[in-house]
């Protein structure tokens, strides 16, 4: 499949979750202009076909759509708007698609600033991890005016299997800290259980065997309890960027009054995982620090297995 030069798309940011999807792209046979700090990151993906970008702003010269996957707040600031930021490239008429993780008033803010100049900006922040992204199958959940969701639609169909239309901007990032706030609780559990069948002298397959076929089968049983149960924690998500997520989940709820506990403790958690040097361990390592409540030490810190 080849793709009209109008529908030419820049990517900035190709990390772990941005490499995938930018490698989706160029699957998909869009041309692609990509742009990194790391130029390592940057040749693997004009070794697939992209162009090297100079900058921020020169990646959004000639591009209709730019895609961000970008670590916080702080750095999507930086590439809109620094003195060579992907505002001063971007023509009147093109789209911003930013799948980072931010605040949802971050993203309102830099949407009224690049509205300001005729740019749209669409928060769609991502789920499904490192291997979602390079098998294109993440799920996004995206805000933002509707004319500006359906000129990037077909974009971001190919890295991911589900795309929906949650809100005007910001909705996606308020959709995309519920999922973080939701996984969080259903892995605490998952780490209770596991705790307690540990104590009881419970085999942890059978018991996680015996808990899928009920009510407690969840994403977390199954993909989460087997790499606890055999402490192999290489990253699919780190721990840091989840304590990231639920602190701007924390965050926004305190805005609004509103009080989330689980999210609280998990937070809370996975700040003393990261503080013992576990930070780029996958954030499942969180029921290491379930079992060291009861006194059960933490594995010698180590890379990740």
């Amino acid at each position: 499949m080849t793709h009209a030069p109008g529908s030419s798309l820049g990517f900035i940011g190709l990390g772990a979750m941005g490499a995938g999807m930018a490698g989706c792209l160029l699957r998909k046979g869009y041309p692609l202009k990509v742009f990194a700090r790391e130029a390592h990151a940057v040749q693997a993906l004009v070794d697939q076909g992209a162009v090297a970008g100079t900058s921020s702003a020169d990646v959004g010269r000639g591009s209709a759509i730019v895609f961000l996957s970008l670590p916080d707040d702080a750095v999507v600031r930086e590439v809109l708007f620094a003195d060579d930021g992907l505002v001063h490239g971007l023509a009147a008429g093109s789209v911003v698609v930013d799948t980072s993780t931010i605040a949802a008033a971050s993203a309102r803010e830099f949407a009224a600033a690049l509205a300001a100049r005729g740019i749209a900006f669409v928060d769609a922040p991502v789920s499904g991890g490192q291997q979602g992204a390079a098998d294109g199958v993440l799920s996004c959940m995206v805000g933002g005016e509707t004319a500006a969701v359906d000129a990037c639609r077909e974009a971001l169909g190919a890295f991911c299997k589900s795309v929906l239309h949650v809100g005007g901007v910001g909705a996606g990032q308020v959709v995309k800290a519920c999922n973080q706030v939701a996984v969080a609780g259903a892995l605490l559990g998952v780490a209770d259980a596991i705790a307690l069948a540990q104590a009881e002298g419970v085999d942890l397959a059978q018991m996680r065997e015996a808990l899928l076929g009920g009510a407690a089968r969840s994403f977390s049983l199954e993909k989460h309890a087997p790499r606890i149960a055999a402490k192999q924690f290489t990253p699919g998500f780190r721990a840091v960027l989840m304590r990231k997520d639920l602190r701007l989940a924390l965050q926004g709820a305190q805005g609004t009054g509103t009080v989330l506990p689980t999210a609280a403790l998990a937070e809370q958690l996975l700040d003393a995982l990261c503080e013992s040097g576990r930070a780029d361990w996958d954030w499942a390592a969180l029921a290491l620090q379930v079992q060291a409540l009861s006194g059960k030490p933490l594995p010698g810190h180590r890379e990740p297995t």
